[in-house]
């Protein structure tokens, strides 16, 4: 086996790095799943309350919050599993999953406030339309037709 240099890996090397990925990928996913489950049903009444009691459109756009948010995520997690370490012990097995289980804590973190500020802004758009929006009132008068000249 070799590394991306093209040097030799020694087998235990190799399979410090292998255990290394294969529990990233278990935790990552799994906090993942969590935090997007934990998103999708607490963010319902967030996103009903944004679209004026309109469930059916606050359950749509959260369900395609949910699908992007697994789309980013697991992407991330994909993206960033490739090591460039050598990793010789335990010691260096756990500071690896360290480093790359809290990056994709700090992505989460990073998705979920800017879908609280997307969403805190859309929010309050609405609720200024709302407030400044006039009275909806019957017509007072009707016009004729115009016709060319007058």
């Amino acid at each position: 086996m070799f590394n991306n240099q093209g040097v030799p890996v020694d087998a235990a090397q190799n399979q410090y790095v292998l255990v290394s990925y294969a529990i990233y990928l278990v935790l990552s996913i799994a906090v993942t799943i969590w935090v997007a489950r934990t998103l999708h049903k607490n963010g319902r009444a967030f996103l009903v309350d944004a679209f004026h009691g309109q469930e059916t459109l606050a359950d749509s756009v959260n369900h395609l919050l949910l699908v992007g948010f697994y789309l980013v995520n697991l992407g991330w997690i994909v993206m960033t599993l490739r090591t460039s370490h050598e990793v010789w012990s335990t010691r260096g097995a756990v500071e690896l999953l360290s480093d790359k289980v809290g990056t994709v804590l700090f992505v989460l973190r990073l998705m979920h406030l800017f879908n609280v500020f997307l969403f805190s802004r859309f929010r309050r758009r609405a609720l200024e339309r709302a407030v400044n929006a006039p009275p909806p009132l019957p017509p007072t008068a009707f016009f004729g037709p115009q016709t060319a000249g007058q």
